[in-house]
């Protein structure tokens, strides 16, 4: 055996008489400046008294005095990105609407369990700094916390040079809220009876778009096309931004729970955010072991896209369901006596919903065999959905 030199990571390439700068090796740092000071008015809107420091500092400073209050505050945490949905924005050259993507799969991750986001940080890695696409894609991060009551307090860009393309990023952020202990919510709350309300998705939302590409690639459909059903091009409703829900979930919390004694069987028993996985699975992750949520397909009626999508690609139902949200984006399982009024509730805030099924004992006997349950979904052992009917 012989061995041989490290190689270099890159033929080697004459220097320049003045050398190597960074600018030359990609990294425009007047450019990075720049971005900051096209978005920092957006950041600065999101801000109330509680954030300190302002734009620009190493760490974002969030006064947290409030949660003296508090019992015993509990601290939620989620962090997510947008997916292959970028791609999307990248094509169309459309970057004021991503934001929303990223901060719906956040914050109405935290809101699940009853949690206020108090404050979030980005981070979009580029090939190449463009000021005016970095500052769109801040600003709608920006407007979509505004939506959901939350502060962005800091972020970060990164150029990277080689490693994406001069028109390729992409977007992460994470998010921290806070909840009472004696408000959670989850699954222990669930009982027999409960109801199931469905909320609408405002479409794909962030998730499946590997599916979604793939299958108008294979249609050979450009995102330019005009199409009926949806009443505007594909790319314009494949960019649709995902709804925010963290401040309508957050309304109904205090709507229906804040009357209860602490500790009791609140009216609202718990979210779930219909994401990657599908209604099913992950409705059955916010229910205990040894229950049934009985969803019907036929209370609502699949959104055109969805429809497009399975008939383009010839995509199998069961695909659909765990991979696309079908047109509910979040879900709330309430007490029967409740679930009226929360109907009411959601209608006043402009979100449509609508009862979708009802909570029970599980007493299936041939669920394995039956490929409209799902139980034990995403490492987490606990309740089961079932899925009946046809859709409307």
């Amino acid at each position: 055996m012989t061995n041989s030199a490290p190689q270099p990571i890159a033929p080697p390439v004459s220097s320049p008489s003045a050398g190597i700068t960074y600018a030359a090796a990609g990294v425009d740092v007047e450019a990075g400046d720049r971005a900051v000071e096209l978005m920092k008015d957006a950041v600065k809107a999101t801000h109330s008294a509680s954030v300190l420091g302002g734009v620009g500092g190493f760490a974002g400073l969030f006064d947290v005095s409030r949660l003296l209050t508090y019992r015993r505050p509990l601290l939620a945490t989620s962090t997510d990105g947008v997916g292959t949905k970028v791609a999307i924005a990248q094509a169309m050259d459309v970057h004021d609407t991503i934001g929303f993507d990223l901060v719906g799969m956040v914050v109405d991750d935290i809101v699940v369990v009853g949690a206020e986001p108090l404050y979030m940080t980005d981070y979009i890695a580029c090939g190449k700094v463009v000021p005016e696409r970095i500052a769109d894609i801040v600003r709608g991060i920006a407007a979509a916390c505004s939506v959901a009551g939350t502060a962005l307090v800091g972020g970060e860009t990164a150029e990277h040079p080689g490693l994406l393309g001069e028109s390729e990023y992409d977007v992460a952020g994470a998010a921290t809220g806070v909840v009472e202990a004696d408000a959670l919510l989850g699954p222990e709350r669930v009982r027999t009876g409960d109801v199931v309300i469905g909320m609408a998705s405002s479409g794909i939302h962030s998730n499946g778009y590997s599916l979604v590409r793939r299958v108008i690639n294979h249609a050979g459909w450009a995102l330019d096309r005009q199409v009926s059903e949806l009443g505007r091009t594909l790319g314009e409703e494949l960019l649709e931004p995902t709804r925010v829900y963290a401040s309508d979930c957050l309304d109904l919390v205090r709507f229906l729970n804040t009357a209860s004694e602490a500790g009791a069987d609140l009216p609202l028993r718990g979210f779930s955010h219909v994401t990657g996985g599908g209604l099913a699975a992950n409705l059955a992750r916010v229910l205990p072991k040894g229950l049934l949520a009985t969803v019907d397909r036929s209370t609502w009626e699949l959104p055109a896209v969805f429809k497009l999508v399975a008939e383009l690609g010839g995509v199998p139902q069961a695909d659909l369901e765990r991979t696309l949200n079908l047109g509910v984006g979040m879900v709330a399982i309430v007490a029967p006596e409740a679930a009226d009024a929360a109907l009411g509730r959601l209608a006043e805030r402009g979100v449509p919903a609508w009862t979708m099924g009802t909570v029970s004992a599980d007493e299936s006997s041939a669920a394995a065999s039956d490929p409209d349950y799902v139980q034990g979904a995403k490492g987490v052992d606990g309740g089961a959905v079932r899925l009946v009917n046809s859709y409307a």
